[in-house]
């Protein structure tokens, strides 16, 4: 967990701890609101946020949408999604940049069979984009998934924020109250880390960005080899845990 901030005073970390703490509470009670109402129970709610920030070419966003689509018709991943005990998860596509600029790209959809997962990957493939540029801000792309998990119609056993990107945070708040916010929650994020640009990225996605019960980063070097470790990341992600 990174160290907070100290100032002469020595109050900004306790500041700090307790804005955590209140803004957790109270989305707890709006997530247990949520959860009374009647939401679908799946195995795992799954949020995919996609990088299209200014360092994003539409060529590399393709490169993005592509590999997506591509992992959810493998028969790994088709056959990772019978390994719950309900054999069924629900995903959304994000797409994000700077401060409001999250996009849905992709809305809910369950997914359970191969059926399923061939009709997700063909919207997904056919997805536009919708977020065109802007800065990263990886905080409110966090912020967007543990929303979207909030007002989900289904009600995962688990909770996944999938965060993919090629730069640390450069607008809006620090990852790190976003993901502490999201893990008070009880829920996962975890990182696909893209080192074309900045090479130290994975370390600091495993410092500022994931957290939660079995978080993990991948990592891959270039977008050319985002495909296969997006279907790595998912399969991690949707397998049940066995312990």
């Amino acid at each position: 967990m990174p160290r907070l901030p100290m100032s002469r005073s020595g109050r900004r970390p306790l500041l700090v701890a307790l804005a955590i703490l209140l803004v957790g509470a109270i989305l707890d009670i709006a997530l247990r609101q949520a959860g009374a109402a009647d939401r679908t129970p799946v195995d795992l709610t799954l949020v995919l946020a996609v990088d299209c920030s200014y360092s994003v070419d539409d060529e590399e966003f393709r490169l993005q949408m592509d590999g997506l689509a591509r992992a959810f018709r493998t028969p790994e991943v088709v056959e990772a999604l019978r390994s719950g005990p309900r054999g069924v998860i629900a995903v959304v596509l994000v797409q994000w940049s700077g401060v409001g600029a999250q996009s849905v790209a992709v809305p809910w959809r369950s997914v359970a069979n191969a059926a399923d997962a061939f009709a997700l990957a063909a919207e997904i493939a056919a997805a536009p984009r919708l977020t065109n540029g802007g800065s990263t801000s990886i905080s409110s792309a966090i912020d967007a998934g543990v929303a979207l998990i909030l007002s989900s119609p289904y009600r995962g056993s688990r909770a996944t924020i999938d965060v993919s990107g090629d730069g640390d945070n450069n607008n809006g708040a620090p990852p790190d109250l976003s993901r502490d916010r999201a893990v008070a929650l009880g829920l996962t994020v975890n990182g696909l880390a893209i080192l074309n640009d900045v090479f130290y990225l994975d370390k600091y996605y495993e410092n500022h960005v994931v957290g939660g019960p079995g978080h993990f980063v991948i990592t891959t070097d270039d977008y050319l080899d985002f495909a296969g470790a997006i279907r790595l990341k998912l399969l991690r992600e949707i397998v049940w845990p066995t312990s």
